[in-house]
């Protein structure tokens, strides 16, 4: 049984105080295997498939951060998660791959200045922003590579930027009904350009890193 997107803020709100414990057993994550051979970047056009919508959000230190600033003007991977996701082909999977991307990235000196990541909580009632900046720790400060870590200052604030992605998020209830710790939502990854447009949206099946690493080279060959 879940809470639905409508009465999040209300179910959210009760399992704060559920405890730390989170619903899903953290194991070993089986990635998806690749069974076929990424396009080389360039030789392909990604659609756009839908602009951004702005939104008024905070950054880990609290700081006010509209949406359209963090998805404009470079090509931006952007995720929806939650800092005590224990699901491992959930958020920690998501987190993996993009942390190696970012490696790879970073070794390109002209394309690592050109990309950001976006990581936005689903949960602000919990992930605050002294929690996503302990969650962050020095991947929020690397001057080399941007990485924004958001949150909201209320669910209500948060619905309209799900609802823009289309994010379905639920809360878990137990078997009395009360809500628990975890939480469900659609794994989905965003490509967005530089005019904030949406490119291409990543599911479980699809997040592959070499696949990814040659979609962001693409728009960046679109210059």
């Amino acid at each position: 049984m879940t809470c639905g997107l409508r009465t999040l803020a209300a179910c959210l709100s009760l399992s704060a105080g559920a405890g730390t414990q989170a619903a899903v057993d953290a194991g070993p994550a089986t990635a998806p295997r690749m069974e076929f051979t990424p396009l080389p970047a360039g030789s392909y056009r990604l659609p756009q498939i839908q602009p951004v919508a702005d939104a008024a959000l905070l950054d880990e230190r609290g700081r006010p951060v509209r949406l359209s600033s963090v998805t404009n003007g470079k090509i931006t991977l952007l995720t929806f998660f939650y800092t005590y996701c224990a699901d491992p082909l959930g958020c920690p999977f998501v987190h993996e791959t993009m942390t190696w991307l970012r490696s790879r990235i970073a070794r390109d000196h002209e394309l690592a200045h050109r990309v950001r990541f976006v990581a936005i909580s689903c949960d602000p009632t919990t992930d605050t922003p002294e929690v996503l900046a302990r969650y962050a720790g020095e991947l929020a400060d690397d001057s080399r590579f941007e990485w924004r870590f958001l949150t909201a200052r209320s669910v209500r604030e948060l619905l309209p930027v799900i609802d823009d992605f289309g994010q379905d998020v639920s809360v878990e209830l137990d078997r009395s009904g009360r809500p628990t710790r975890a939480l469900h939502h659609m794994l989905k990854v965003f490509l967005i350009d530089g005019r904030g447009k949406v490119r291409e949206i990543y599911s479980l099946a699809y997040l592959q890193p070499q696949v990814m690493l040659n979609d962001m080279r693409t728009l960046y060959l679109e210059r």
